[in-house]
């Protein structure tokens, strides 16, 4: 059993209240039935996860922390990687269509999920879905999960087989279009045009919700809040189509105090890989979030008891860089292991001066000659790095004073670097107060 979760996370034994009490929970279909089926049985709930890339980053990642706490409590998680829905594409949220992509990326991206979640989840892996071959033909399963362990399914086994003229007279005829144009998910879209194929993605999640509930007596759905009117949708159709009650809550996603996604870098999303996002980079975001945002990533991103979240959160002045400190430890050791946490914390105080070992700083290798003779430009060496995505942004943030070489700042943004101004073979680059990246020849 992977136990991440200590048991002193909370003093609560039903796992609504652990989730309500570190201020997950956004919206719930019946807060009095849901918080008394979670408290009273051990059921299987799903989340949903379109492969819309080969690896997840941390917007996901909230999703997975949820699975964990459910498991923690007891209850069977059902990672459902979306091998059907991902065909069309989520649109909530979304200004542009989604970029279509081939069947075997997204089955290659499944099997790529999977294996992330196998870092963070027990899973039973004997179980299986069999039979379904359309709307007509329900699957089931081949038997009970074991107790405790989640269970991972994929929706192509049910999507991908549908006649759509039998998929449109069974399912089609329970939505009305006037009530889904209403719908979060659709709203922004509309007025981008929303095309027809987008249209249909709340029918195949609201499927998929049905599909699991009469085919192995699933509970509920769990997402973001981005989700509720397709939760909703499935809610509605499993009632209308079999007779199935099912429930749903919806989660608040992470944003910063002025209510912008988390997770972004210049480098794009703040992935789970460490080949995507290097530990020390990862480490690195969660060190220099604000301070207002210290208490809902210790809430969200730790295990950490809400007495102490609230006691490091609290700290004022300099003392909130301890609370930084233990957030971004904390959340490293979850995502890439403890001793990467460790490595990432040394290399981070070693470049802010504060001791620590600074073979852990970010380091490329490059060829000596690279720097023979006239050298090799500063701004495009800064591109390469990734410490600045365009020349342009270079040569704006050597003007601006925002450039370090070995301590000194830099103000000539067509300085070119040298091999004479490396020390011991290093050279040491600083951008900002707070990303540093060494250079060291070969």
């Amino acid at each position: 059993m992977k136990n991440f979760i200590p048991d002193s996370v909370s003093k609560f034994d039903n796992v609504y209240d652990v989730l309500k009490e570190r201020g997950f929970i956004e919206q719930v279909t019946d807060e009095e039935a849901v918080r008394e089926l979670l408290g009273k049985e051990k059921i299987k709930f799903y989340i949903g996860f379109d492969p819309t890339a080969d690896c997840l980053h941390i917007g996901h990642f909230m999703q997975v922390i949820i699975l964990m706490y459910m498991q923690k409590y007891g209850h069977t998680p059902v990672v459902l990687l979306g091998g059907g829905t991902g065909m069309v594409g989520d649109p909530s949220g979304r200004q542009d269509m989604r970029q279509m992509m081939t069947v075997n990326t997204i089955d290659d991206n499944c099997a790529a999920f999977k294996k992330l979640f196998d870092q963070f989840l027990d899973f039973d892996d004997e179980w299986k879905y069999e039979g379904n071959n359309g709307v007509y033909a329900p699957g089931h399963q081949n038997r009970e999960p074991l107790p405790g362990k989640a269970i991972s399914i994929n929706n192509a086994d049910w999507l991908r087989p549908l006649n759509y003229v039998e998929f449109v007279r069974e399912v089609g005829t329970h939505f009305n279009v006037n009530n889904m144009l209403r719908a979060d998910c659709y709203k922004q879209r509309i007025g981008d045009g929303l095309t027809f194929f987008e249209l249909n993605y709340m029918l195949m999640q609201a499927y998929d919700f049905t599909v699991m509930a009469r085919d192995f007596g699933l509970k509920m759905q769990f997402g973001g809040n981005d989700q509720w009117s397709n939760i909703l949708a499935g809610k509605d159709l499993s009632r209308k189509w079999c007779g199935v009650d099912v429930e749903g809550m919806v989660f608040a996603l992470l944003t910063n105090s002025e209510g912008k996604k988390m997770g972004k870098t210049q480098k794009g999303a703040l992935w789970l890989s460490p080949e995507r996002t290097s530990p020390y980079e990862f480490y690195q975001y969660w060190r220099n979030v604000g301070d207002a945002d210290v208490n809902k990533c210790l809430r969200f991103l730790t295990f950490l008891p809400m007495e102490e979240v609230n006691r490091l959160s609290a700290l004022e002045g300099a003392e909130i860089n301890k609370a930084k400190e233990v957030l971004a430890y904390e959340v490293t050791k979850l995502v890439h292991g403890e001793e990467e946490a460790r490595k990432a914390q040394e290399g981070a105080r070693a470049a802010f001066g504060g001791g620590g070992d600074a073979a852990n700083i970010p380091t490329t290798e490059m060829a000596a000659a690279d720097f023979d003779g006239d050298g090799k430009g500063l701004v495009s060496l800064i591109k390469e790095l990734g410490l600045v995505p365009s020349n342009g942004e270079g040569f704006r943030t050597i003007e601006q004073g925002g450039l370090s070489v070995n301590g000194e700042k830099v103000t000539n943004p067509k300085m070119n670097v040298t091999a004479d101004l490396f020390k011991d073979g290093e050279l040491l680059i600083q951008k900002g107060k707070k990303k540093f990246h060494k250079v060291v020849i070969k």
